[in-house]
């Protein structure tokens, strides 16, 4: 088959891989340089499936209420809100619901888990290298976080996720280089868990899906598809005004983060999709003598914070913070003031601060969570979208899995209640 993939992000470089090694001849069509440039390019590099958890969750609105006015707030509402921000924010209420979370919950653990086995999968049989590193630990700064933490270590135990609950002495053997000043009161350490450079594993998946014959069409601004037997993509240079091409396909799978919202809106598919903005400081990690432990091994999340600090390489990249709706020309001081605050706190003098690159990425995300996947209803069109601050956690995982719907094969996980339908309740 002829497919369309529209966006170069993780999840659309990974659909465009999964998609040309079933032999199908795919053109991707991406509007900016490269692939990775916006929402993949900096995140957190930390795949965890244990806590990729929906935001809607029971108790959530009352503790975003509560730390609105904090100055370390991990949660920040913009304002004035963005379109269609409150009836976002009314459908993310209701998400929040036990019930709903509880079965929010199982599905994207299952789809993540299932894309941390792709993803290393991937990695051994094609020997890729994305400055992975083994293991993740949640640092339970008092006995008030290890309390608060109490309900989602009994999901995990629930779940069979492998952790096991360690007090601040053993903690620090995991990490030794945390900053033997700051109060530690216990940690959650993941060893199965680790951290990667999502941006550098996309351009690896580009070249092998190059080298399976994929073709990507870079600086090409798609301007609507039109659906059928055979789907058309309309498409320009990004920003040039010449008249559009027209180029008919098979099928065409939408994995352009917030901007599918509009492409499918005419196709009567209204997806609430909202950007929830992350930010991230990514700096050269010094070296000294006499100091081998400067920052992380591999992975750190500060749970009271919402902070993740990961080790990519030679560099230290420190994540979290986030802002619902607002501008992403607009870079927010107090969510940088937070990380470097954090990375201060565990890591004092660990990295180059003066030469750290600070990110702002906007983050296509479902009121309710998990991301939809499959079938769009419309004759030709599939999605592989909205998967929020968690694409690099679900992107292999996702990726297989609309491969094998769009051949007709049943998914090797249980996908109910992924579709577009759900949506619609």
């Amino acid at each position: 088959m002829r497919v369309a993939v529209i966006g170069a992000g993780i999840v659309g470089v990974t659909t465009a891989f999964e998609l040309a090694q079933d032999g199908h001849a795919v053109t991707v069509f991406e509007r900016r340089g490269s692939v990775a440039e916006e929402t993949s390019f900096a995140n957190a590099g930390v795949v965890a499936p244990g806590y990729v958890t929906p935001w809607a969750a029971p108790g959530m609105p009352a503790k975003v209420l509560k730390h609105l006015l904090s100055r370390h707030a991990p949660v920040r509402m913009a304002w004035p809100p963005a379109p269609g921000q409150l009836g976002w924010l009314w459908r993310w209420w209701r998400a929040c619901r036990a019930p709903v979370f509880a079965a929010n919950r199982a599905q994207m653990y299952r789809l993540a888990r299932y894309s941390q086995q792709r993803l290393q999968a991937l990695t051994q049989a094609l020997q890729l290298e994305h400055e992975q590193a083994q293991g993740y630990l949640v640092l339970l700064r008092s006995a008030q976080d290890l309390a608060g933490a109490r309900g989602s270590l009994k999901l995990l135990a629930e779940l069979g996720v492998d952790f096991h609950l360690v007090d601040a002495a053993r903690a620090r053997q995991v990490e030794p280089g945390l900053n033997p000043s700051a109060p530690l009161h216990a940690a959650v350490h993941l060893p199965s868990d680790e951290v990667g450079n999502c941006r550098q594993f996309a351009q690896a998946m580009r070249a092998e899906a190059q080298r399976l014959g994929a073709v990507f069409q870079f600086q090409r601004q798609v301007l609507a598809i039109t659906p059928g037997a055979a789907p058309v993509v309309q498409h320009r240079a990004a920003g040039g005004t010449a008249a559009p091409q027209a180029d008919a396909f098979d099928a065409v799978v939408v994995c352009a983060a917030l901007g599918s919202a509009a492409l499918l809106r005419p196709l009567g598919l209204r997806l609430p999709l909202l950007a929830v903005h992350g930010f991230s400081l990514t700096a050269p990690l010094r070296v000294l003598e006499g100091h081998p432990h400067l920052g992380p091994q591999a992975g750190v999340m500060d749970e009271k914070y919402k902070v993740a600090i990961s080790r990519l390489g030679q560099r230290v990249r420190v994540a979290g913070s986030a802002e619902v709706g607002g501008r992403l020309d607009v870079m927010a001081p107090a969510a940088l003031s937070t990380l470097h605050k954090v990375l201060d706190d565990w890591f004092p003098g660990s990295a180059h601060l003066a030469q750290a690159q600070r990110w702002k990425g906007a983050r296509p995300m479902l009121p309710d969570g998990p991301p939809v996947l499959g079938a769009s209803g419309a004759p030709g069109v599939w999605l592989n979208l909205g998967h929020g601050s968690s694409g690099w956690a679900l992107s292999c995982g996702s990726a297989r899995v609309l491969a094998d719907q769009l051949a007709g094969r049943a998914a090797a996980i249980d996908v109910s209640g992924l579709d577009v339908a759900r949506l619609a309740r």
